[in-house]
């Protein structure tokens, strides 16, 4: 529903202003009729942007059921409140009331969409927008549909690959925290009873743990610290996009980010102009998609470049930043008339290559980590049983 604002009159001509909910500004006026007031003037309210969001997975889910209600005939109005009825969070019924509410006052779609910023993100308001005004709303939303359920597979893909290694780090990084500080106090007592010389092993543990004992406090304000500064450098483009710049150039990381950040982009472009969205219009929005600044900086270059007459393959060779797997299939498609089917096969072929790259990331960090891992265990392990191992062969 939308908010309206009117001005009426009651029964002793008093004036009486108000806001009430309605799909209409015919709505509205039946409802401040039924207050028993007399409306003068019916208006709507300014908008506002909502606080309501959703996650990627339900607004991809959304968008899949109402890509399908739309192909199936149904006009927009009926689709999005049919897609609230099947939506099984609240806050996505809520959202697509919402936004049926606003298309039902006579809003276009992009402007339904742009009162909820925090659910729909620029490329989503951006294509929905190129649907309506071309007539093809079914098709981009369908297209939409497909490039979410990609991107939310591949982050699952990328997080999946990532928790085994991050859980082994964890959990052998609080074994060791509670062996220095709890196990070696205890067994230190023991040693010093013996009055027997300790195994340097030994002594380098105790010396160890003394001093995170002793220091513990600093260790964890350092931590912080440098978190903070970490956290406060990088909202600053300098910084990130110095930081990024580095990244991209390291031999396993910077081919990774690379590749995801080159296949978003494809992707993006190919939904854009496979919607009839002029390519100078179509780069600037795949632009904003991008996460890498210096990627991103390289697409705005090229883009000016298009701007100049220079085809796109060329513009986007001269950066040095993209892959050539890209270059070379977009100049395929430009010289066949084909840009778009290439442009999503460059896609489909990035997001397998950054898969394979990350399967093998994962492969080589996991049994890296574990032997890191065990080998620490094993060095605390016998400094606190070698002095055990040498007073039972004394007794002996």
């Amino acid at each position: 529903m939308t908010a309206f604002r009117y001005e009426a009159v009651d029964a002793n001509g008093r004036l009486a202003r108000g806001v009430v909910d309605a799909d209409s500004a015919r709505a509205a006026r039946d409802v401040v009729r039924g207050k028993g007031l007399t409306p003068t003037a019916v208006d709507a309210a300014p908008a506002m942007a909502s606080g309501i969001a959703v996650n990627a997975p339900q607004l991809a889910m959304a968008t899949r059921q109402l890509a399908t209600l739309a192909q199936s005939g149904m006009t927009l109005d009926a689709a999005l409140a049919a897609a609230a009825e099947q939506a099984e969070a609240p806050r996505v019924a809520k959202l697509l009331d919402a936004v049926r509410g606003d298309v039902s006052a006579g809003q276009p779609i992009h402007a339904a969409l742009a009162r909820h910023p925090r659910a729909f993100p620029p490329l989503y308001r951006g294509l929905a927008a190129a649907g309506a005004e071309s007539g093809r709303l079914a098709d981009v939303l369908l297209r939409l549909a497909d490039y979410l359920e990609a991107r939310q597979a591949l982050r699952q893909r990328f997080i999946a690959a990532m928790v085994y290694p991050a859980l082994v780090t964890l959990i052998a990084l609080l074994v060791i925290g509670v062996l220095l500080v709890y196990v070696v106090p205890q067994i230190v007592s023991v040693y010093q009873q013996s009055h027997q010389t300790l195994p340097f092993l030994t002594r380098a543990l105790i010396a160890t743990s003394d001093f995170f004992r002793a220091t513990g406090w600093y260790w964890l304000a350092l931590v912080a610290t440098l978190v903070i500064a970490a956290t406060l450098a990088w909202r600053r483009d300098a910084f990130r996009r110095r930081a990024q710049s580095a990244m991209l150039r390291m031999p396993l990381a910077g081919r990774l980010a690379r590749s995801l950040d080159s296949a978003r982009f494809a992707s993006t472009l190919a939904i854009l102009t496979g919607s009839g969205t002029p390519l100078l219009r179509a780069l600037d929005a795949a632009a904003d998609v991008v996460r890498m600044l210096p990627i991103e900086d390289a697409a705005r270059a090229a883009a000016a470049r298009v701007r100049e007459g220079v085809p796109l393959a060329r513009a986007l060779k001269a950066q040095g930043v993209f892959p050539p797997v890209l270059v070379h299939l977009i100049a395929s498609g430009e010289a066949s008339g084909r840009l778009t089917p290439m442009l999503e096969r460059a896609a489909l072929e990035l997001e397998g290559e950054a898969e394979r790259r990350l399967t093998w990331i994962a492969a080589l960090v996991q049994p890296a980590l574990i032997v890191l891992m065990g080998a620490l265990v094993l060095i605390l392990v016998l400094a606190v049983m070698l002095p055990i191992v040498t007073m039972n062969q004394l007794i002996r």
